[in-house]
């Protein structure tokens, strides 16, 4: 969570010091914008993960409401399976994008282009450990019923 708000702190900091920068001393930071980017692939990617581990996300909630017990048990697995495979397959492809780049440079912030990639790919391995935290606990009987229910 603190992760998260600081995050949110720093992209208000680099927004606020482009409008600064733009409306009172007529002079843009060049690298406010691509920081600002940067931080909103970081928050918005570990806020996802985050959400899968909540079950906040939309999970054909009204297919489930309307199933009789067994089949939903089958699609709840079915679907944390689902979101598993996405997440695996999302850190799969952007470790392999990251490293693809890792040499070339964003050059308003002198940094490896590769860390646009880094924030997915840790969402992806996120997402993979809370899938399987799920199923197991849908294995065991222990699943709590997700924060939009």
């Amino acid at each position: 969570m603190w992760l998260g708000i600081f995050g949110i702190v720093a992209l208000i900091c680099a927004v606020s010091w482009q409008v600064f920068g733009r409306y009172v001393l007529n002079s843009t930071p060049t690298w406010a914008e691509s920081l600002a980017l940067l931080l909103v692939l970081y928050v918005t990617m570990l806020g996802t993960a985050v959400g899968v581990r909540d079950a906040g996300h939309i999970g054909l909630e009204s297919f489930l409401v309307l199933a009789p017990e067994g089949v939903r048990l089958k699609m709840e697995y079915l679907i944390h399976a689902l979101v598993l495979a996405f997440g695996a397959a999302m850190a799969w492809n952007c470790v392999y994008l990251a490293q693809s780049v890792w040499s070339y440079r964003l050059p308003t912030l002198w940094i490896s282009e590769g860390w646009k990639y880094v924030p997915a790919a840790v969402s992806g391995v996120l997402i993979v450990l809370f899938s399987i935290e799920h199923l197991v606990a849908l294995a065991r009987g222990t699943e709590v019923e997700p924060s939009w229910s």
